[in-house]
C-alpha cells in the first residue's frame, strides 16, 4: 500500500514541476506571443488555440501518470 502511495507522490510532484514549468515559459510573455505558442501547438494536433490550450493543460496530468506508471515498473 505505500508503495502505491509513494508513486502517486512522485507522479504528483512530477505534474506539478511540470505544470510549474509552463508557467515559468510563460511568464513575461506578451498576448500575441501566447496566442501564437498555443495556436502552434494545437496545429500539431490539427486544430487551433483552443486545442492547445487543451494540449497544454493536459501535459502535466500526462506526464504525473508516466512517472507514477514508471516508478510502480521500476521500484521493484
Amino acid at each position: 500500500m505505500s508503495e502505491n502511495s509513494t508513486s502517486n507522490k512522485v507522479g504528483v510532484g512530477a505534474g506539478a514541476a511540470t505544470a510549474a514549468g509552463i508557467g515559468y515559459a510563460a511568464t513575461g510573455l506578451s498576448a500575441p506571443a501566447l496566442t501564437g505558442g498555443l495556436a502552434a501547438v494545437g496545429s500539431v494536433v490539427g486544430g487551433g488555440m483552443a486545442a492547445g490550450l487543451l494540449v497544454t493543460a493536459a501535459a502535466p496530468i500526462a506526464v504525473g501518470l508516466v512517472v507514477a506508471k514508471l516508478f510502480d515498473v521500476f521500484s521493484d
